[in-house]
């Protein structure tokens, strides 16, 4: 191992930072940070078609919501074009690599003979020791590897293990195209070397990557950084991941009320284990993350388990940071349920006194903000169908003869209001569970809510008696 360890994240700027690529970015981070060493951030940009500012952009933005940084300026891989042609003109003096002259319809007729014989379709090397005087005319050549014929190349993989490939089965891949744009292949090589890369961390499907590219740096001379390829993420139902199993934006996850620190201890444990434990702080992964606890089967993603971290997270986390949270995600989600960030300070009071009862339930702040409805909802409230049937007039009766004794209250207190709705019940000879339930129904347009005198007390008497007597005229 280097002296210092440099680990790098290298997403393709097409889309959003899939769930996929934030463990890739976890990892690397997590070993950077627990060996003393730094992670970089490269943008492979070489894709000029399909690379958009809006990707970047989301791209950095959903890592700096995970807490995931790096060290450094984001170097762009298109930015460094010059270099990598340098190094491969480099390797056409050395010898390691060739002009080709293949034109399409040879490449085709190669690809078809591959085909037909049942194998896969590799370049035959007729131009690797041909004189480029025999090139033909106006035909502008690509660059090929020269790359060794017998023997074998192998990666001692961090999590795979030993992976050998026959030479005979590599042919000479192209480094420079025919218009002089470097590969994915020579620009992955060259930059990792540029920018000191020791440790390269990345998805299962490089893995053929690795062995074209250990072959880039043996005729460069250079050495080849330690490997470690990670299975892919697949469904809860064992195929492989799409949208309906989660693979999503981060910011999707995020949109969906999913804590930062929650989403990140779940992703760690997709694929690496350290014992039985199951909730990590920051501190506790980087103490304790290493390679060769990485499972070498996919991990299997599973919203319920999730969910369940992603609750825990709630609970533990205090009443000021989930309003924060909550209030990141409102431009999201507020507009259907009436609400723009900032909250105004009212309402940000009665969530902060409100939020006790309501992180105990809920598994995210969608669920949060939604059991919080009766905080923000307009009068009079719509009922859901249970409340609606819980109010019938008997009720809704109940309620008219309840109110004046809750608005006599000297104080608004659980204490206060709870005795006086007790002593409602037995004066009356009704069970509580026949008066406490129409007052939450009224309260709140719900069967369900956090404790009624709790709800009471965070509503406020005013607001409380108001409710009510919406109900309670109703009833006529």
């Amino acid at each position: 191992m280097s002296n210092k360890v440099v680990t790098r994240f290298a997403p393709s700027p097409t889309g959003f930072l899939h769930i996929g690529g934030a463990r890739t970015a976890l990892f690397n981070w997590l070993y950077a940070k627990r060996f003393g060493g730094v992670m970089l951030l490269r943008i492979e940009d070489t894709d000029r078609e399909r690379s958009t500012d809006e990707a970047i952009a989301a791209i950095l933005d959903g890592l700096s919501w995970l807490g995931i940084d790096w060290t450094g300026d984001v170097v762009h891989q298109f930015a460094r074009a010059e270099r990598h042609r340098e190094v491969a003109q480099q390797m056409l003096a050395a010898g390691k690599a060739y002009h080709c002259y293949a034109s399409q319809d040879e490449l085709t007729e190669m690809r078809e003979r591959a085909r037909a014989e049942g194998r896969p379709m590799r370049y035959d090397g007729r131009w690797r020791d041909r004189d480029p005087s025999e090139a033909p005319a106006g035909v502008k050549p690509v660059v090929r590897l020269k790359a060794p014929l017998d023997g074998e190349t192998v990666v001692e993989d961090q999590v795979q293990g030993r992976v050998v490939w026959q030479n005979e089965n590599l042919d000479d891949l192209v480094l420079l195209r025919s218009d002089g744009n470097p590969t994915y292949m020579l620009a992955v090589v060259v930059d990792d070397h540029d920018m000191g890369v020791t440790h390269v961390i990345r998805g299962d499907d490089h893995l053929t990557n690795a062995a074209r590219q250990t072959q880039i740096y043996e005729a460069l001379g250079w050495d080849v950084p330690v490997m470690a390829h990670i299975p892919l993420i697949h469904g809860s139902d064992g195929a492989k991941l799409s949208k309906r199993h989660g693979a999503l934006g981060v910011d999707s996850y995020r949109a969906m009320g999913y804590l930062p620190e929650a989403l990140r201890n779940y992703l760690v444990r997709l694929g690496w284990s350290h014992g039985d434990q199951e909730i990590f702080s920051t501190q506790e992964m980087v103490e304790t993350f290493d390679l060769p606890q990485i499972g070498r089967s996919p991990a299997r993603f599973d919203f319920a388990k999730l969910e369940n971290v992603n609750g825990h997270y709630m609970r533990q986390a205090s009443d000021a940071r989930l309003l924060d949270a909550l209030e990141t995600i409102l431009p999201e989600i507020g507009a259907q349920r009436g609400l723009s960030a900032p909250l105004d300070e009212a309402l940000r009071a009665c969530f902060l006194a409100a939020m006790p009862g309501l992180k105990e339930r809920a598994k995210n702040l969608v669920e949060l903000l939604d059991s919080a409805s009766y905080l923000y909802a307009p009068r009079p409230l719509a009922l859901d169908e249970k409340a609606a049937k819980i109010l019938d007039s008997e009720a809704r009766a109940r309620i008219a003869a309840a109110s004046p004794r809750l608005a006599a209250l000297s104080e608004w207190t659980a204490e206060a209001t709870e005795a006086a709705v007790r002593a409602y019940a037995e004066e009356t000879q009704v069970k509580l569970g026949q008066i406490a339930q129409p007052l939450r129904a009224a309260l709140t347009g719900k069967a369900t809510s956090p404790g009624l005198f709790d709800v009471m007390v965070v509503l406020g008497r005013e607001e409380c008696l108001a409710r009510l007597a919406d109900q309670a005229i109703e009833a006529g």
